[in-house]
């Protein structure tokens, strides 16, 4: 399979950034959380709602765009579509945005995720089997006591460390970086409260070889991003963040959080393909970025993605994390919001934004220079990533 380089690289932007607060109980609905994102990003942007013709979010998302649009005073949307399976959609809604507004079906779309994930219905809950093909697939595997994401990433992981020689220590690593830059982001919900590799190793176990530092958070919250071309963006109020490149993957073999059936369970293919295709789009490599947020929902999923995108070799993840290289000031800074392990929680929404910060310079934990960002999505399902940089 040959990878494409069609997309319009340079030619849209993103222009708008806005998040509610991140919270453990929002006290309102999910739609009044993404109304007040949408809000935000729109006075970031410097535009009105009746502005936007575009909107973006996920299938899983219980806002609808109408209601959305409605409730905002939009005055009426050209364009409008969803993006599957959770998180792995996160900088699909970038790509699918970028390539209507490319198109001509939209001047200004907003993509927008709000949910109470912690005060509402929580993710890390036991998955019951529905009558989808999803969900008999997901059958299989419920019926031996595989129920939670937890779980599904649990056997991965631990066949990652038989393979490779990795420890819990490493996955620790990725907590302690990671609570270390949301000490230092007053947004974030473990502000001032970083963690040490002794507290990860002594925090309780979810299912071996996962601690609970291991786990990302549950959260209430909302988070918008607009974008349009890159001509209009010139004349809005910041800097444009360019879309160098943004893609999707699907692997061989694929399921939804196992693909046990794959000769070997030890890697995430479809993000190498994502890699493949960044790469090409934007005409640059790994040695290119300045920071990467990288989704961070299990800590040894970003051991994976660190090699299927080519910063390391296979199994080699981690020894390019040690010695503090993907904290700030290293040789790979990842996740300076503090991700979702120390920020928050919003399907990865929150990343796009850190990273919209960092070519800002604008950001708590700023990086020296930032012109290129990576963003990756949910890893474990059919996923996405996009690579941002400061000028077309």
């Amino acid at each position: 399979m040959t990878s494409s380089t069609s997309f319009p690289t340079g030619k849209t932007a993103i222009v708008g950034i806005g998040a509610t607060e991140f919270s453990k109980q929002s006290g309102r609905s999910e739609l009044q959380l993404a109304i007040e994102a949408t809000q935000h990003a729109l006075r970031d942007a410097g535009l009105k709602p009746s502005d936007i013709d575009g909107l973006v979010t996920f299938m899983s998302d219980t806002s609808s765009e109408i209601d959305v649009a409605r409730s905002l005073g939009m005055q009426g949307l050209r364009f409008f579509t969803r993006t599957p399976y959770g998180g792995g959609g996160t900088c699909a809604t970038i790509m699918l945005a970028s390539l209507a507004v490319n198109a001509g079906l939209a001047d200004y779309v907003v993509c927008y995720r709000a949910f109470n994930e912690r005060s509402g219905n929580r993710f890390g809950a036991p998955a019951v089997p529905v009558a989808t093909s999803q969900g008999i697939n997901m059958g299989w595997y419920t019926t031996f006591g595989l129920a939670t994401p937890a779980s599904f990433i649990a056997m991965v992981a631990r066949r990652y460390m038989h393979e490779y020689g990795a420890t819990s220590e490493d996955f620790g690593r990725v907590a302690v970086a990671c609570r270390k830059h949301a000490a230092t982001n007053p947004n974030a919900w473990f502000y001032e409260k970083p963690i040490t590799i002794e507290e990860h190793q002594a925090s309780r176990w979810i299912v071996d070889p996962l601690h609970l530092l291991d786990c990302c958070q549950e959260s209430d919250g909302g988070v918008a991003v607009v974008v349009t071309s890159a001509e209009r963006a010139r004349d809005l109020p910041h800097r444009p963040v360019h879309i160098a490149g943004a893609a999707q993957g699907a692997a061989a073999g694929q399921e939804a959080m196992t693909s046990y059936a794959r000769d070997d369970i030890a890697c995430l293919p479809e993000m190498a393909m994502v890699g493949r295709q960044l790469w090409a789009q934007s005409g640059m490599a790994p040695s290119d970025i300045d920071c990467a947020i990288l989704y961070d929902h299990f800590t040894p999923f970003v051991l994976l993605q660190l090699e299927e995108l080519g910063f390391c070799a296979r199994g080699e993840a981690r020894h390019f994390i040690a010695g503090g290289n993907i904290e700030h000031g290293g040789k790979l800074p990842i996740n300076l919001h503090g991700g979702q392990l120390g920020e928050a929680y919003i399907h990865g929404m929150n990343g796009l934004n850190e990273a919209v910060r960092q070519i800002r310079g604008t950001a708590v934990n700023q990086v020296e220079d930032c012109r290129n960002v990576l963003v990756t999505a949910g890893t474990g399902v059919p996923t996405s990533g996009v690579v941002l940089r400061a000028d077309a």
